[in-house]
């Protein structure tokens, strides 16, 4: 049974007319995504706070918008618009996806999810799949990372399945930033707060509308003091953590409380 005429009905006839229009579509939203992936995050970086952040998360969501109106509009050009030619048609992208481009296909789906789920957005800092940075661009299949290290570093969508992702910020254009402390028992812990709390509030990179806090655990090998604060902007948190770091501990040299290394627990 020849099936070239049931073939036939499936696509339209393409005149030049047809496929200048289907150009247009295509090379309208290459040209769109081109320039929205390139201006908007070139005006986020030049802003801070919560636009910088509306800004950035903004990016893979109007992608996918693009993409989603160029193949509602370029579809119709190419195929005879019927119930049957779309079911055909479904049918054969998902066995072509299921046994060539199965491991490709699940992360543009999983991709696909993290736009509406948004596990995390560009400005985000996240650890993922090992690696810790803050995302700098959202793509359909992978999402991208500069580490503190300044390394760019590629993931898959696809570790969402299997992968827990740990999000700093979560869209917040605000990250709170540790500072550990392991002091000596024999010291004024009262004095010893009090100090580490001056020594945040007098950081420059201190983020004013947030909490200051500075916990403390006693263990028995000493005690230990946490600063919890929150730097201006979460691309300081370690020039941050580097100055709490080294004014807390010469502010605890001065008042005689002495470093203590936490004690490495002993095998049975």
């Amino acid at each position: 049974m020849d099936d070239t005429p049931d073939l036939a009905r499936l696509f339209n006839s393409l005149d030049r007319s047809a496929w200048l229009e289907l150009a247009l579509v295509v090379g309208a939203a290459f040209l769109l995504i081109r320039a929205e992936q390139r201006l908007l995050p070139w005006l986020a970086n030049r802003l801070h706070g919560r636009v910088r952040h509306y800004l950035l998360a903004s990016v893979p969501l109007l992608r996918l918008l693009i993409l989603l109106v160029a193949i509602l509009l370029a579809v119709p050009i190419v195929i005879e618009p019927s119930l049957r030619n779309m079911v055909a048609l479904l049918g054969a992208a998902g066995l072509a996806i299921g046994f060539a481009l199965k491991d490709y296909a699940s992360s543009l789906i999983a991709g696909v999810v993290a736009a509406f789920e948004q596990p995390y957005r560009p400005g985000d800092w996240v650890e993922l799949d090992g690696h810790y940075g803050e995302v700098v661009h959202v793509g359909m299949r992978t999402v991208a990372l500069v580490t503190p290290d300044d390394d760019y570093v590629t993931v898959p969508h696809l570790k969402l399945w299997d992968s827990a992702v740990r999000n700093g910020n979560n869209g917040s254009p605000v990250l709170q930033c540790s500072a550990l402390f392991h002091v000596h028992p024999e010291h004024d812990a009262r004095r010893a707060r009090e100090i580490l709390e001056d020594v945040a509030l007098t950081s420059p990179y201190l983020n004013f509308d947030e909490p200051v806090t500075v916990v403390t655990k006693e263990e028995d090998w000493g005690t230990v003091y946490r600063i919890r604060a929150y730097p201006v902007d979460p691309r300081q948190q370690f020039r941050f953590v580097s100055d709490l770091t080294v004014r807390g501990r010469e502010a605890l040299a001065r008042i005689g409380a002495r470093p203590r290394l936490p004690r490495l627990p002993t095998l049975p």
